[in-house]
């Protein structure tokens, strides 16, 4: 994969921030589109986004900054999404340049709730896009400590191990370490379930358990995950690499993790509505739920997912958090 390909990232909120500060510490330019021509005036103007990680200063003569969609395309040859799934299929229905020469990173933490497809599996799908050809960004690392340039990791996941590497050397710095996977579908799924058990975390500190019960509920997260991803797609993988254990643990447990955010306000007696309405940040898990709970759904043989299923209840079934909680403690060891 050649050193000199142009990289871009698609989006505006805080991870698309982190990744373009990544990006900015290796290349000369980085293509950077984001739907707000409000957003785009202000960093030209101050150096900075007026709302996502304003600590975050750019050289604006380092970023080729868009309003445009296909300008961006066009000109990337390493397209990097990182827009919320829930607003993915409306931004990429302005897509009219023919993308499938291009590598396709998915920063995206969710699955295309329009079709239940990885986001992978879709611009494969959709747009063509060979395998070898997408990429994907996971954790363990949370956009608010790489603003703090504080020590994070990434796991850059590709079929192609020299695509990875190239992907991952451009991300790498002092205070990001990276390595590779070649567990494409296993790592886009970890990261869509990570933010549901996040949830789950966070709906069982608002009701007011405590960090016992909060490390028991991990454990069964990450055996879950296990069962769950190995029933998509089945594979050699060390569930306990940070890709999964470690990004899970970081989502459930961080006071930067917006899905515990999320989800304590619900165990506090918000409505779904309501803590989505006071949040300035999209929470994942909350579409990744309905998605997970319905793809077991159609499997022949349903996965147990007691934890999956609990907070499908209280977000999509207005179930009361705390007796939907009470039943799941006995369901977990």
């Amino acid at each position: 994969m050649s050193e000199s390909k142009k990289y871009a990232v698609f989006g505006a909120g805080s991870w698309a921030t982190a990744i373009v500060k990544m990006l900015g510490e290796n290349l000369g330019e980085v293509g950077w589109y984001m739907r707000s021509v409000y957003s785009k005036e202000h960093i030209l103007k101050e150096q900075h986004n007026p709302s996502y990680l304003s600590s975050v200063e750019f050289h604006t003569d380092q970023l080729k900054l868009s309003n445009d969609i296909n300008e961006i395309a066009e000109w990337a040859d390493v397209l990097i999404f990182a827009i919320p799934s829930a607003f993915m299929h409306s931004e990429l229905e302005k897509l009219t340049e023919d993308i499938s020469g291009k590598i396709i990173v998915s920063a995206v933490k969710g699955i295309m709730p329009e079709s239940g497809l990885l986001v992978g599996e879709h611009f494969h799908d959709i747009y063509n896009i060979p395998f070898e050809n997408i990429a994907v960004i996971a954790g363990p690392c949370h956009a608010e400590e790489v603003a703090l340039e504080r020590l994070s990791y990434l796991t850059i996941s590709c079929a192609d191990a020299v695509k990875a590497k190239a992907i991952a050397k451009n991300l790498s710095s002092d205070y990001i370490k990276t390595k590779i996977s070649d567990d494409i579908i296993g790592v886009e799924y970890a990261v869509m379930l990570k933010n549901i058990y996040a949830i789950a975390a966070g709906i069982a500190h608002g009701l007011g358990y405590g960090d016992n019960f909060q490390s028991v509920l991990m454990s069964n997260s990450i055996r879950e995950m296990k069962r769950f991803i190995k029933k998509m797609h089945k594979m050699k993988r060390n569930i306990n690499n940070s890709a999964y254990l470690g990004d899970l643990l970081v989502t459930g447990y961080s006071v930067f993790s917006r899905n515990r955010m999320f989800g304590n306000m619900i165990g506090k007696g918000y409505t779904v509505k309501s803590a989505q309405m006071e949040m300035n940040m999209v929470a994942e898990g909350y579409y990744a739920t309905k998605s997970a709970f319905e793809l077991n759904k159609k499997n022949n043989k349903k996965t147990r997912l007691p934890i999956i299923n609990a907070v499908y209840e209280v977000l999509y079934e207005n179930k009361n958090p705390k007796k939907v909680f009470q039943k799941l403690t006995e369901k977990l060891d």
